[in-house]
């Protein structure tokens, strides 16, 4: 049980496998994963049989976009995200000198080359920090690992409440753009969250999936767990 994330691999999507004209609000198909929108154009989230070859997987997470939105307001947003609760994260000793770093690794195909940002977020002490990948080559399965530092400074509730977030940036504005991606652990700023995101919604032929996601203790990526 090393890997934190819930469903991985895709394989699982109890509520439906497709759900379309996506506009606004926060939409749950596969399980554990949500897709939060506002003013991004209109989108359809599906689990999608295109998988990387020869990594055991079959599934993946789709986003389309459907209706463009090429000229974003300062507020655009789109924003793939899974939560975990914080009695599942207590291992990790965050708080401690002892904070154990992250790993974050996954397979990713998108239509739009250039700078993604997949960052997390602590709802308990409103704080975040940042991480970005490349996608080098149109309509490719490519894998991506980042690495954040440990959080030493503040600690996760043991309970069931929300406490740690991933977020991958699929569109923002520049009120979630115009400044500095953190690479520590540091108070929320809007404007730190997504610097460099390319904008997904700007044509109708862009698309996100995603496969593979695994978050674990250490610095260094292991070969996804499949349970």
């Amino acid at each position: 049980f090393r890997n934190i994330i819930i469903n991985g691999d895709m394989s699982i999507a109890q509520r439906g496998t497709s759900t379309s004209s996506i506009s606004g609000g926060d939409t749950f198909t596969l399980d554990r994963f949500i897709y939060g929108l506002g003013t991004a154009g209109t989108w359809t989230m599906s689990q999608d049989t295109d998988a990387p070859t020869g990594q055991g997987f079959s599934k993946s997470l789709k986003l389309d976009c459907t209706t463009a939105n090429s000229s974003l307001s300062s507020g655009s947003f789109a924003i793939l995200q899974t939560r975990f609760e914080g009695q599942n994260l207590q291992y990790l000793k965050y708080g401690t000198s002892s904070a154990e770093s992250l790993t974050f690794s996954f397979w990713v195909k998108s239509s739009k080359t250039g700078t993604h940002i997949a960052n997390l977020y602590d709802h308990d002490n409103s704080k975040h920090i940042g991480g970005s990948y490349t996608v080098s080559s149109a309509n490719t399965w490519e894998k991506k690992t980042i690495t954040y530092v440990g959080n030493t400074g503040s600690n996760f509730g043991n309970d069931n409440g929300k406490s740690l977030e991933i977020r991958w940036w699929i569109v923002a504005g520049s009120a979630y753009s115009s400044g500095t991606l953190p690479t520590t652990w540091s108070s929320v700023s809007d404007a730190n969250m997504a610097p460099g995101q390319v904008n997904l919604a700007d044509n109708t032929s862009n698309n996100f999936l995603i496969t593979g996601v695994q978050l674990e203790a250490g610095t260094s990526a292991s070969d996804f767990e499949f349970l």
